[in-house]
């Protein structure tokens, strides 16, 4: 099918490639407002046409919209108001408010509310990779107000990049990502902000820099264009894990500053319970 895929960083950019490799998409109409992303996801061969919007609209089968929640909700809309009989999805992180702003739109049976749960610290056209998607999940939103059939070409879509497909409530999805996904940027910004506050000397954090501290602090590498808007759209779930962080954060200070032995060895015991998980 013709696809158009609104944004053209790392998300939009790395399900071109495989959409294309797997023989998913025939062609692919490329959207973007910033003239060197589009002209890069070009020239290297993620999509076949620079279009508009409107364009890309009347010219795709799908439309995937692989832009920051913030630009999402300004633009979605007027992308619902020009549908014939197109199908989109987006692929933001946060749901909830999206799904209100089409709910009682009169083409809400043609748009399916998606959140595939990959990604990496880089961003733009030049960070998009093959295999992104392969074996990860992906979340559906309040499926049961898209129709059978945008339903299931979006689930093929996601089929097609290997991904594992779940249903949620759109509520239920934004408090489960902000104790997943939203918390680990959050301690992974607040982290780097700390060693950077801390340690002037840049030499000795690329010096001491072990595996363990790269690892923690990889994430904060991340967009800000793509993380302040999920934050803000999520304001309330964030708010609440990090209530719990901060008190968890407290506790080991305080066991810390009290020569708690006991307090800090239960208290990472308990910690080490993740394994079982992941």
């Amino acid at each position: 099918m013709n696809i158009t895929i609104i944004g053209l960083g790392l998300i939009g950019g790395s399900m071109a490639i495989d959409l294309r490799k797997r023989k998913f998409a025939k062609k692919i109409f490329g959207v973007d407002n910033d003239i060197l992303h589009a002209e890069t996801a070009k020239n290297i061969g993620l999509i076949d046409e620079i279009v508009d919007l409107e364009t890309g609209i009347k010219s795709a089968d799908l439309v995937i919209i692989a832009t920051p929640v913030d630009a999402t909700i300004k633009m979605l809309n007027d992308i619902m108001n020009s549908l014939d009989n197109q199908i989109v999805t987006d692929v933001c992180s946060t749901k909830f408010q999206i799904c209100e702003l089409v709910k009682n739109h009169s083409k809400r049976k043609n748009f399916v509310a998606s959140h595939p749960m990959a990604g990496t610290e880089y961003s733009g056209p030049w960070a998009a990779i093959s295999h992104l998607y392969d074996g990860k999940s992906t979340i559906i939103c309040n499926k049961e107000e898209s129709s059978n059939i945008a339903l299931k070409i979006v689930e093929d879509l996601y089929g097609a990049l290997n991904m594992r497909i779940i249903h949620m409530d759109a509520k239920a999805h934004d408090m489960h990502a902000a104790y997943v996904s939203h918390i680990s940027h959050i301690s992974s910004f607040a982290l780097a902000l700390t060693v950077l506050e801390k340690e002037k000397d840049e030499k000795h954090i690329f010096n001491m820099a072990g595996g363990g501290f790269r690892s923690t602090v990889r994430l904060a590498k991340s967009s800000s264009d793509m993380w302040a808007p999920i934050f803000n759209q999520n304001s309330e779930n964030v708010i609440d894990v990090l209530d719990t962080y901060i008190s968890k954060l407290q506790k080991f200070k305080e066991n810390i500053s009290t020569n708690n032995k006991q307090g800090i060895n239960d208290m990472i015991i308990d910690a080490n319970k993740i394994k079982r998980i992941v």
